[in-house]
């Protein structure tokens, strides 16, 4: 049987976490990826907030 998981990133580590302050409330926060200063960075309950509604 073919694993199609394979080659996909599965098989990666644990995901390098990167320190941010949240643009809204100022908490410290971390996310999976570099932010490079374009656009604004949220904590986890921040986002919940900005994220468009989906339907």
């Amino acid at each position: 049987m073919y694993d199609d998981r394979k080659g996909r990133g599965y098989d990666r580590g644990p995901r390098e976490m990167h320190k941010v302050t949240c643009a809204d409330c100022g908490q410290e926060t971390e996310v999976p990826f570099k932010p490079d200063g374009t656009r604004p960075v949220y904590c986890r309950d921040c986002y919940q907030k900005h994220k468009p509604q989906r339907y």
